[in-house]
């Protein structure tokens, strides 16, 4: 035999798919695999998703695993006008320091021409407190009684506990009542306006022409009773009559007459505005 090449190697016959032996297993494994994933299928598919829970639970993975949000970049600040003095960047609010200045400028005006009439209300109503303890007992023997008018105090004197009919000489029974309200009026720096009233019916004859001279006679009576005390001056004091001319009640009824009939101590005091 003569000298040749070799013979190639021939192929190994393949594996023929029925003598492949796989494993019992498998079939088993394969179908609870489709069934889980049927299963699970069906759950996402049923189930509703709470966008809240979701995103509770996002971040607390996130904080958990220390995963860092990117931040925003600042922008550049820049001028947009010379007059204002505003950046773009921030909104057209007022900030702290234009607010401390706005409270820190003087409002003495306005507290002049909106409050003064609340803080002069207060002050009245303190000094007429005062005086109600002051004078608690003429006030429950009705022998007086106390008015707060816009600009004043009243002290009102009825004509019955103070006066005689058509006369103006003080009751000799009134003087202690003069005297405890000469006291009050003497710790009181303001001016006094003691002004006499009467009723409208005309006097027949007597010392006075008329009730203008008899309101006048009876205020003179009480300023001059209350000057005895030595703590009040003759200028702290102005007189006024007024007659007939400023009722209290209707001088139909004797009961109205005699409410009309009286003596008012105006305490007018010069109010101090707030600073």
């Amino acid at each position: 035999m003569s000298q040749s090449e070799p013979e190639p190697k021939r192929p190994e016959p393949r594996t023929a798919a029925k003598d492949i032996v796989i494993p019992r297993y498998m079939g088993t494994f394969a179908d609870l695999m489709t069934l889980l994933l049927c299963f699970f299928v069906l759950l996402v598919a049923m189930a509703e998703i709470d966008a809240l829970k979701f995103k509770m639970v996002v971040r607390t993975m996130e904080d958990a695993f220390g995963v860092e949000r990117p931040k925003p970049k600042d922008e550049i600040v820049k001028g947009t006008s010379v007059i204002q003095q505003r950046f773009s960047p921030n909104p057209d609010q007022p900030t702290p320091i234009d607010e401390v200045l706005q409270a820190g400028q003087s409002d003495k005006d306005v507290l002049k021409t909106e409050d003064a009439a609340v803080y002069q209300a207060a002050q009245m109503n303190s000094l007429r407190q005062e005086l109600t303890q002051v004078l608690s007992s003429a006030l429950n023997d009705n022998l007086i009684s106390l008015e707060t008018r816009q600009d004043r105090v009243l002290i009102r004197i009825n004509e019955q506990a103070s006066f005689a009919s058509a006369g103006a000489s003080l009751k000799p029974g009134f003087v202690p009542v003069l005297d405890r309200i000469a006291n009050a009026l003497a710790d009181i720096n303001a001016q006094f306006v003691v002004a006499g009233h009467t009723d409208d019916v005309p006097l027949r004859a007597g010392l006075y022409r008329s009730n203008w001279d008899l309101s006048g006679a009876r205020a003179t009576s009480v300023v001059h009773a209350l000057l005895q005390h030595p703590g009040l001056n003759a200028d702290q004091f102005r007189i006024e009559a007024y007659a007939d001319t400023q009722p209290l009640k209707p001088n139909d009824s004797a009961a109205g007459r005699a409410v009309n009939r009286r003596v008012e101590i105006g305490i007018i005091k010069p109010w101090s505005q707030p600073e």
